[in-house]
């Protein structure tokens, strides 16, 4: 029954992402605002439908970053993205260069100023996000990345790209770290959606300045400290710590 409900949903949360897209792409075509508010309101219908539909309840703690900051968050499923635009007032993200193509996605996180990257060597990986970046200053607004590069499943870990402390040198601003537990409810990939309290955490910001070995060694104690929590909190496994999964 629940996967039955859980495909239900998935189903309409695209078909939502569809008619929503269309009714917002004059709108966001004309001024960007509209891109932002389009998708604002997009992922909180989705965290609006995924409640009575399928039992999943979504939380956000600790101050609600403003201004033009940098949130380096850990990154479990698809969730985690919907509760943090459906908070923030104008988030952009440092994406894969792929995304660009995605229907509907693509042209709106264009639009509201997210940075691709194609992966590949290192180097012109990290020189693309600042150029990008750069390019985008203009526009201010909550730049998030995800330090460990991809999504990476409940438990399990993987090391942090040293692009994310590249950045915060180079944009001197503040970063604020956020954890999560999301991806014991929402998987990586799969329909079933399970019952619970996903919950997404702005924790402590560190304030510019810092060496980037000082300042990774600081993000990943506390995004990953406090995602252990969260998952215990919900009944999960960070036991599994360690293991790239």
């Amino acid at each position: 029954m629940q996967y039955a409900r859980s495909l239900i949903f998935v189903i309409q949360m695209y078909a939502a992402m569809a008619l929503m897209g269309l009714y917002y792409f004059p709108l966001a075509a004309w001024d960007r605002k509209w891109a932002s508010a389009g998708i604002r309101t997009y992922c909180r219908y989705v965290r609006w439908s995924a409640r009575w539909m399928v039992g999943l309840r979504t939380e956000v703690r600790g101050k609600v970053p403003q201004g033009e900051v940098l949130i380096a968050s850990k990154h479990q499923s698809f969730l985690d993205i919907i509760v943090l635009c459906s908070v923030l007032p104008r988030p952009k993200f440092i994406m894969k260069a792929s995304l660009r193509h995605a229907p509907v996605l693509g042209w709106f996180a264009m639009r509201i100023g997210c940075v691709p990257v194609d992966r590949g060597r290192r180097a012109a990986a990290i020189r693309q996000m600042k150029e990008g970046v750069q390019s985008g200053r203009v526009d201010p607004g909550q730049l998030i990345i995800y330090p460990e590069g991809t999504r990476v499943a409940p438990g399990a870990q993987m090391p942090y790209k040293i692009g994310t402390g590249v950045l915060y040198a180079e944009l001197n601003q503040t970063c604020v770290p956020a954890a999560t537990n999301v991806g014991l409810f929402w998987p990586r990939a799969g329909i079933l959606r399970k019952k619970g309290l996903g919950v997404v955490e702005f924790l402590e910001p560190i304030a510019p300045g810092q060496e980037i070995p000082d300042f990774m060694a600081a993000l990943e104690a506390r995004v990953e400290g406090a995602s252990d929590v969260l998952m215990r909190e919900a009944g999960g496994v960070p036991e599994l710590r360690g293991r790239v999964v």
